[in-house]
């Protein structure tokens, strides 16, 4: 079964950008939000090997054509080769997504931890994952975090985390993690009867994707990171 729970405040949410520095008003704006982050949690337990849902997860460019509430995503930078399998993995992603009448386009920074964890962050937020895991994501010259362009927007913080644990005899444990804040209050209000369903909603539809993916393509199952390519083997 899926849990869904919400859990008051932790930090900030997202959209992709770095604070400004702030300055001060004589009056206060009616529309900023101090509120901490949320956090919205679901769990799976699903009847395959972990590898092929970990490479289907990570198929960023995929989401689109799945996942509720997406409307559009772009890989907008790879990392370089990974130590152990020796895969390129997303680095930077281009989102956009509808809910509560509100569609928006976000940048974020994404980080696997190849068969484990793949993770994206937005706004202010910086990932808590040690460099040793990622180090494949921050070579050239790369930061972990990413520099805005432009205001804040919908988020002001995002930060979303696949877990994947490998439970043996062809079963893994699926968790997905989402820390949000939104930018005013005005945004929570639209969005306030949408937020809390997010996260069970797309374990949900990452559970159907899986199985249909893994039905039609059957040798999928038994291959390694190394053989797969997104949710499909490598040619």
């Amino acid at each position: 079964m899926a849990t869904l729970k919400t859990t008051r405040p932790l930090s900030r949410t997202s959209h992709l950008y770095k604070p400004h520095a702030h300055r001060r008003t004589f009056l206060p704006n009616p529309f900023a939000s101090e509120e901490p982050p949320q956090t919205l949690s679901a769990h799976r337990t699903l009847p395959f090997p972990s590898a092929p849902i970990y490479s289907i997860i990570a198929d960023i460019p995929s989401y689109a054509s799945f996942l509720p509430y997406v409307q559009r995503s772009d890989i907008t930078h790879w990392s370089t080769p990974d130590a152990t399998y020796a895969r390129r993995w997303p680095s930077e992603g281009k989102l956009t997504s509808g809910f509560g009448g509100i569609t928006e386009t976000f940048r974020s920074k994404v980080y696997c931890v190849p068969g484990r964890i793949v993770e994206s962050v937005g706004g202010d937020t910086v990932t808590k994952l040690p460099e040793h895991d990622i180090k494949h994501h921050l070579e050239h010259g790369a930061t972990n975090q990413y520099q805005s362009t432009g205001d804040n927007g919908l988020l002001k913080h995002l930060r979303s985390t696949w877990t994947l644990e490998d439970l043996g005899k062809e079963k893994t444990g699926v968790s997905l993690a989402i820390e949000f804040a939104f930018a005013n209050p005005f945004y929570a209000a639209l969005s306030g009867g949408v937020a809390p369903k997010v996260a069970g909603a797309m374990i949900r539809a990452f559970e159907k994707r899986v199985g249909e993916v893994l039905r039609e393509n059957p040798d999928m199952v038994g291959a390694s990171l190394a053989e797969l390519d997104g949710s499909r083997l490598k040619k």
